[in-house]
Parts: C-alpha cells; structure tokens; sequence
C-alpha cells in the first residue's frame, strides 16, 4: 500500500476517533446541575410570569419551576440507581446531562407556548407543553436505545419516568388556574408513548441497517461497544466484533539481540501495527513486547516502530498473546561476532537514513524530520532487504522513526527520496571497517508523564553503542509521534552531553490515541510535555546506559514469522471507521420525516385537548 493510500486509512481512522470522543463533551456534574437550576427554576418562572404578570403568577412560577427541579432530580436518582443500577454508561454525570438537554429541549416548547397563549388563550400553553413533553420522551427513547446496553424494559422505564413526572407539576398548575383536565388529556398520555416508540423505533432500526449493509453488524450495537472503551477501558464487547471482521495473515517479527547467554539489550520490530486507539487491539502491543522480552531474557528492549500502518492492526489482546508467545520462542536466530561499523547518516531531499552494520546484519532507520514522519510502506522495507542481500547481509532490521509531526503535511512525494537515500547510506556502512564494540542500555518510566501527555508505559529507553571512539544513542521513546523539532533539540542536547551521534524514535504506540478531547484525539511527544522536563529524562536514561556499557560476546539477528495471526485489515478498518460518517448522514436524512411526523400526528391530536 503506498503513502497516500496509508495517510487516506490513517485519516479515517482519526475522524473516526474525533466523532466519537466528541459524544464526550460533557460539563462537569456540579455545572450541569446549575444549568438545571437555571433552565427549571430561571427559565419556566419567567415563563410563567410571561402568561401570568402578576404576583400570583410569580409565585406560580417559582413553585414550579421548584418542583420541577425537585421531581427531576428525584426520578433521574430513581432512574440512576435503581432502574439503570447495573448501566455501566450512565452515572450520575451522564443522567444530569441528559436531563439537561431534554429541559433545553422541553423549555422551548414552554416559552413558545407562553408567547402564543398570550395571543390565543391558555390552551395553547398546555399543547404545546404537552409537545414538549412527547418531544423529550422521544428524545430519551432514542439516546437510551443507541447508548445503552440495558434491557428493552429498563430503557423504556427510565425513557418515560423524567417527562412524566415532570408533568404532574404541570397539571397541578393548570387544575388551579382552572384549566380543565379532560378524558382526551388523559387519554393522550396513552397515545405519546405510542408515537415516541414507533418513530424512535423507526429511527434506530434504520441507523441499524446501515452497520448491517456495510458489515453485517448494526450500528448501534458497535457505537455501544465503543462507548464501553471510551467510557470504561471495557475492550471485550469491540474487539470481538474485530475477531468477527478481521482476516488471518502471517506477520514477521524481527529481532536484534546483543549478547546471547546474558544479552544487554534487544531490539524488536513487529510488522504490526500498534493501534488502532486507546486498549483496542494491538494499541498497546510495544510495551506488553518490551515487558514481555525484558522478562524472558533479564536483558533491556526496545520496541521502535516498523514499516507497515493501520492495515496490520491486531483485533484483539488474544491476538497480542499469540504473537508475543511465538516471540518468546525466540528461535531462528543468526550470530556473528561482536563487530560493527560506525552509525552512518545520509540526507537526500527531504529522507534521512541512519544505517549501523553489526557483522552480517544492517540495522536502518528512516525519518523525514522535520517534516512530518507516519506510516511508511512495506514496500520500503523490503527494497532495503533487497539492497541487503545484494552486499551479502544475512539480516535487516528495517525502522521508521516515527519522530516528526506537523500539521496538513503530506509524505506522498517522499518515497522516491527514501529510496534513494537508503541506497546510499547501506553502502556508506558498508563501506566502513567492523571494529569490537560495547553496549550499553536503559529503560527509565517517568511517573510524572501520562497517557494524556503522550507518554506510553514503556516510557523512554537508551541503548548505547561505542564502536571506536563513536558513541552511539539509540533513544526510543514510548509515544505516538513527536513534535516537529523535538528530534534534533534532542540529538544538539545529547551531542553536547558527549555522544558522537544518535536517532530518536517513537513506537508509535496508540496506548495514548482517543484519550484526549484533543484536535488529533492524543498528544504527539512533547506537545503536552515540557521539552526540558524530557530531555532530563533523556539524558539519565543514557547516562544510565552508558554505566552499563560493556562488551558483548556476539551480536543475533532473527526475522521470524508467526502465522496466522488475526488483523483488522485495511479494507474492513477504513469501512469500519467510515460506517460513522454513512450513518450520520443518514440520521440527517431520516431525522426530519421521521419526527417532524410524529410531531405532526401529536399536535392534531392535541388540537382536541
């Protein structure tokens, strides 16, 4: 897949995860209960006092918006813990705001019909409160159904207990002014219930069949699978949806070890990609590797980002196990001695390559820093394994720095520039003499930095490499992406703390993606970071590494394939992320007819109330 086909799937993926992180724009619990104080208490008084300009109607007018508050806040308690106890969705935050919009929703009516009354009589206060009324009981039905993953039964309890309480105030108003309450009033609150459940009925089972015409599953079943992840890090109900979706592909994994009976350090590329968002999938696959390999060999690893995007996102945590258990099996490894070339930088337009020859085995990396750096195609990778083999390399690890981010910018005119330059920094290495060399690593994890902030769990990891008198930083930092300058305020700080040379790399990791309400929904490195605070970090990672340098008896290198291993896969990702913006548009077309109906048949009849 080329760079312009990565960035389009990468793009859906982020719009994706924008749509659904804004039903997450929420106020805080203190301010949407003062919100409802003003639109109950503020907004129904002045609209009674509007109708009734007196000191009666003031005093009506504060007992009800009173009450209605008071009985609000008392059903949507009931609602909240005891009709939805088990409702992992809605907490007390999330009914408040509910509420809130159906009083928003509720009061319009009010005011209007306070207005029109003064023209044409009291009657048309109460219908079009009563419109008011069906209009939230339709307006729950609806966000209860496609968010909740209650019962039928609960769900319609809690749809109806706020508005018809909320009416008693009402009728106790209306019997007082001497508004008569008839058998048609009485036999409408049989008939609104009816409407509200055919049209919310109509509304969510046509949104369903959009998700069951693109994937066989319905929309709202999925957006409640997502809201479980966003909202709880509940990752189960999604992700066997993705088991559903996703195809069986054979995925490699290359590894770089240095030292075989105690090892100081490995490096570890899978051709998979760490995503798709938040604990979905393979998003946090580069720290449970590095974790994992720590563990089996006592030794430091690092997990820097391969050639390859969001096509080899894996579907599931099942998945992540599978390969990280033919990973630990750790067979097929090739050996040479410990012997390596200097660390070898080659610029060509807007590529830059770094290339290290350790005995038989290249290791490569990529950045267009300080450009923007994403996904980079496979196809890359293997044109260096090919340019490898042609000079009699056994083994290549191939990296994307992943370190480098602006807005609006485009890599579609880089590949030609990567190739080149990969051409010519493999042979520069290869040009140069093998000399012994030591290594040094460590791994420090920054309490202070969050998943909000862009930092991943594996935190910041230094591996050193002295072939000679160079001395050589590889800094793989635990995050998705860097800001644009970072790279090279790094690589200045570290040539002055007394390294010859060195890259800067990111896992990628998406451990950090849809945590924040952010335009990007996550924090590149260093966005939310301060750069000081980081390069400290980095400087005593290194430094660290650098106490711990020392000779290795070889250098293994080892690509090995894990067969069938489930991916999400390119076609059923982008199709996945795009059933968002297909059912959108059609709520916008169904919106309209469908209530503007219901509205319709509940105002002729509320004609004879």
């Amino acid at each position: 897949m080329g760079v312009a086909a990565k960035n389009s799937l990468s793009q859906s993926i982020d719009k994706a995860v924008k749509r659904y992180s804004s039903l997450f724009r929420l106020p805080s619990h203190k301010n949407v209960v003062l919100l409802l104080i003003l639109i109950c208490i503020v907004g129904v008084f002045l609209s009674t006092v509007v109708l009734f300009p007196t000191v009666e109607g003031a005093v009506y007018g504060l007992l009800l918006g009173g009450s209605l508050f008071s009985v609000n806040y008392l059903f949507e308690y009931v609602v909240r813990t005891l009709v939805l106890k088990r409702d992992v969705i809605y907490d007390s935050r999330r009914t408040a705001a509910l509420s809130l919009f159906c009083w928003a929703f509720w009061l319009f009516f009010i005011f209007m019909g306070a207005v029109v009354a003064k023209l044409f009589g009291l009657s048309w206060w109460v219908r079009l409160c009563l419109l008011g009324f069906s209009t939230v009981l339709i307006f729950r039905l609806t966000v209860f159904g496609s968010t909740s993953p209650a019962g039928r039964g609960r769900l319609f309890i809690a749809s109806i207990l706020q508005p018809f309480s909320c009416i008693c105030p009402f009728l106790m108003l209306w019997s007082r002014v001497g508004y008569p309450i008839t058998v048609n009033m009485a036999l409408f609150f049989v008939f609104s219930p009816v409407v509200a459940l055919a049209s919310s009925f109509s509304f969510l089972f046509l949104l369903n069949r959009v998700g069951q015409k693109t994937l066989g599953i319905p929309s709202l079943s999925l957006l409640k699978a997502f809201l479980l992840t966003w909202i709880l890090d509940v990752n189960g109900p999604l992700e066997e949806f993705l088991e559903k979706l996703g195809e069986e592909q054979d995925v490699e994994v290359s590894l770089l070890k240095f030292g075989s009976a105690k090892p100081k350090a490995v490096m570890v590329v899978p051709s998979v990609h760490p995503g798709p968002f938040k604990n979905i999938g393979s998003s946090t696959l580069p720290s449970l590797i590095k974790t994992a390999v720590e563990k089996k060999l006592g030794c430091v690893a690092c997990v820097p980002h391969g050639l390859f995007s969001h096509e080899l996102d894996l579907a599931s945590q099942s998945q992540n196990q599978k390969l990280i258990k033919h990973l630990l099996e750790l067979k097929g490894f090739k050996t040479a001695e410990a012997e390596a070339t200097a660390f070898v930088t080659a610029t060509q337009g807007v590529a830059t390559a770094c290339c290290q020859i350790f005995g038989k085995f290249a290791f490569i990396s990529f950045t267009l820093a300080p450009n923007t750096t994403e996904d980079l195609p496979q196809d890359l990778g293997l044109f260096v394994r090919q340019e490898a083999e042609k000079h009699g390399l056994t083994c290549s690890i191939v990296v994307n720095a992943h370190n480098s981010i602006l807005e609006n910018a485009s890599m579609s005119e880089a590949l030609e520039d990567l190739r080149s330059v990969a051409t010519s920094c493999l042979e520069e290495a290869l040009a140069l003499k093998r000399l012994p060399l030591r290594v040094g690593a460590s791994t420090i994890r920054p309490e202070e930095f969050t998943l909000s902030e862009g930092m991943g769990p594996g935190g910041i990891t230094a591996v050193i490499v002295e072939v000679g008198e160079q001395k050589t930083a590889y800094v793989v930092i635990d995050g998705n992406n860097m800001v644009s300058g970072l790279r090279e305020e790094i690589l200045s700080v570290l040539r002055s703390s007394g390294f010859s040379t060195g890259e800067v790399f990111t896992t990628d990791t998406h451990a950090v993606s849809a945590i924040t309400l952010s335009k990007r929904g996550y924090s590149p490195v260093g966005e939310a970071i301060d750069h000081e605070k980081l390069i400290s970090y980095i400087k005593k990672a290194t430094s660290d590494a650098l106490s711990d340098l020392g000779s290795v008896d070889s250098v293994s290198c080892c690509n090995m394939t894990i067969p069938k291993v489930k991916v999400i896969g390119e076609k059923r990702l982008e199709t996945l992320c795009l059933l968002i913006d297909k059912a959108l548009q059609k709520a916008k077309q169904i919106v309209v007819p469908i209530f503007a109906t219901s509205g319709l048949v509940l105002m002729l009849f509320l004609l004879f109330i």
